[in-house]
């Protein structure tokens, strides 16, 4: 498993202190599929976990009341590992001007779990976008397993395409491949970077409740096909039982399409895209 940046401090500083130019962004990885993005001055905080579960394989970097410098939290779908009403709450008080996207089924649990005030909730689902100045964020439905459409409230489960300084990134939240997604994506002329689970499915892991996700095989197929600046496999590293050696993912990518850049590394590293 990969070194964790465990100085809660100086990870805030690297985050306030980056400033990439336009047309370049960072990220840091927090483990499981949780990601801090910064692009155009803008921070978005992708399904932050902060919570101290005894099954995490991969410690929190941050408390919950560290959660600052946000202007855009990204939920993706309900479960406890990507909305966390302790982490949510924390982020709330501690970025008080940040605004909380989410799939519309959620927006009950953002308001009255995780106490964000429902002005700053801005619940959305599929193709539906959001515009503030220079950013714009898209909801790609995802399937985890299957769609969960509600025809009231939409989907349950989503994944986002930020664009924002420059740069055009995505992350699909939980998702298996369906028809249709490439497609869609590939509306969009390019992605500077691309952030996918590669944990698989299997028989076990349903039966248990344990609901799949994208191969590995899957996303190296999804990345020849969109050919992004990057791509970041994660999801992979948290809970026993749920796990995947990134490894794979690596020597799978170099094989079929040499050509396109990959990070796997250490939770709480700065990494620069594109480079």
């Amino acid at each position: 498993m990969a070194e964790v940046f465990q100085d809660h401090e100086r990870l805030l500083s690297d985050i306030e202190n980056t400033d990439p130019p336009y047309g370049q962004g960072a990220f840091w990885w927090l483990g499981q599929h949780s990601f801090i993005v910064k692009a155009g001055g803008t921070v978005f905080y992708i399904d932050p976990f902060f919570a101290p579960w005894p099954s995490r394989q991969t410690p929190p970097l941050l408390t919950p009341d560290e959660g600052k410098l946000a202007d855009f939290v990204l939920v993706t779908h309900g479960h406890g590992d990507h909305l966390d009403p302790e982490s949510l709450r924390g982020i709330a008080q501690a970025s008080p001007n940040a605004v909380f996207v989410c799939p519309r089924p959620e927006r009950g649990r953002m308001i009255h779990e995780a106490g964000v005030p429902a002005a700053r909730v801005q619940p959305m689902t599929d193709l539906e976008s959001i515009h503030r100045e220079d950013v714009r964020i898209t909801a790609i439905k995802s399937a985890h397993e299957s769609f969960g459409e509600d025809l009231s409230n939409g989907y349950p489960f989503l994944g986002y395409l930020v664009e924002a300084g420059g740069v055009t990134f995505y992350h699909s939240g939980d998702c298996i491949l369906y028809e249709g997604l490439i497609t869609q994506l590939k509306k969009w002329p390019r992605f500077d970077c691309l952030f996918l689970p590669i944990n698989g499915r299997d028989a076990d892991r349903f039966l248990a409740g344990c609901i799949g996700n994208f191969t590995y095989q899957e996303v190296v197929e999804i990345a020849g096909a969109l050919e992004p600046g990057l791509v970041v496999p994660s999801h992979y590293d948290m809970f026993k039982g749920n796990q995947e050696d990134p490894q794979k993912f690596v020597r799978y990518l170099e094989a079929k399409f040499p050509g396109i850049r990959h990070w796997v590394g250490a939770a709480g590293e700065k990494v620069l895209f594109p480079a």
